[in-house]
């Protein structure tokens, strides 16, 4: 199953969803570039363990710590909105 149609048969609201598919990729970033996890949370002054706690899905981070998540990999958060079908 690809993620497209796991994330539609997932039984989460669509803004857990968006924020756990924007996590995924920061993550992935992080370790592509062979950040580890405790020199990641130093620079973004957070402990390991709270680290942890967001990356394996314990704790759905806000939109604050996304961006500071984000930041510490020298990225910017942009929100897009974009049309949708309401019927």
């Amino acid at each position: 199953m690809r993620w497209q149609e796991l994330k539609q048969a997932i039984d989460l609201p669509d803004e857990t969803k968006d924020i756990l598919e924007s996590l995924a990729y920061l993550i992935a970033l992080r370790k592509e570039r062979g950040i580890s996890q405790l020199e990641f949370s130093e620079r973004i002054g957070m402990s390991q363990a709270q680290l942890a706690k967001i990356e394996t899905l314990t704790s759905i981070p806000t939109l604050k710590t996304i961006n500071r998540y984000a930041k510490g990999l020298g990225l910017k958060t942009t929100i897009t909105f974009t049309s949708i079908s309401i019927t």
